[in-house]
């Protein structure tokens, strides 16, 4: 005899109601998009330095601090490349971060990643990844931030400061890592070196929303150091006023 065992409606309905449920995404402290320029103006050399940067701030014990200080002790990061306006590439798609081995592992994949193009500068293109990234991650995230890191002006693509006034109306902040080119051939001086330099382009231009900045170093051996400051601040900061509302 086949003996059917039946079960309370109240736990019936409980169970098709977890059933039902969705898989929790990771509740992090900040979601980051690194948004990284490979474009022709940036030598191997200088390339290699960004990533060394990279790797070495991530590690530092400064941000796993910061990471660590968090409501929630962790933060998710993607990192993307960009060149011309068809020449962008997530290199990283969302990594969660939360303690020392984490940081390494991500850090380890960033260093060996090959370096994705060539061609001009569309920063536009890379927020505008950016900004899709942001809205894909899946991640419960009280703060959105691109962190846009380049040596030169927007020379192709759309306008850039129409892609930052998109992600600024979608809630996210843009922050800039302007690299100071001293000593720019001949072709690329314009490019790299705006009439008021390329941190007010940035601060003009590129970054904007709540608490955004903009940090300029002058030569690509202290990216890293940049970069640790940097990340710093984009993790350990809370909201407030858009300075891109202030006009700084």
């Amino acid at each position: 005899m086949v003996r059917i065992a039946l079960v309370p409606m109240a736990s019936l309905s409980l169970l098709i109601l977890v059933a039902a449920q969705p898989a929790r995404a990771d509740d992090v402290d900040v979601a980051l998009v690194l948004v990284t320029d490979v474009s022709r103006s940036i030598d191997d050399s200088e390339f290699k330095l960004e990533k060394d940067g990279y790797t070495s701030a991530f590690t530092a014990q400064k941000v796993l601090d910061a990471i660590r200080g968090g409501p929630n002790g962790k933060i998710a990061v993607s990192y993307l490349e960009f060149a011309g306006s068809l020449e962008v590439r997530t290199v990283l798609d969302w990594t969660v971060i939360s303690n020392k081995a984490s940081a390494q592992a991500f850090a380890d994949k960033l260093a060996t990643a090959p370096r994705s193009f060539w061609g001009r500068t569309a920063i536009s293109a890379g927020v505008d990844r950016a900004v899709q990234l942001l809205g894909e991650s899946g991640m419960n995230a009280p703060r959105h931030v691109i962190d846009v890191c380049g040596d030169g002006t927007n020379n192709a693509g759309r306008e850039v400061s129409d892609a930052r006034d998109d992600a600024i109306k979608a809630g996210i902040t843009i922050n800039g890592l302007a690299i100071i080119n001293d000593h720019p051939v001949s072709w690329t001086f314009a490019h790299v070196q705006p009439p008021g330099g390329l941190a007010n382009y940035y601060r003009a231009n590129v970054t904007g929303g709540p608490g955004s900045f903009v940090l300029e170093v002058h030569d690509f051996s202290s990216f890293g150091e940049a970069m640790t400051r940097k990340l710093v601040d984009e993790i350990a900061t809370r909201p407030s006023k858009s300075k891109f509302a202030a006009g700084h």
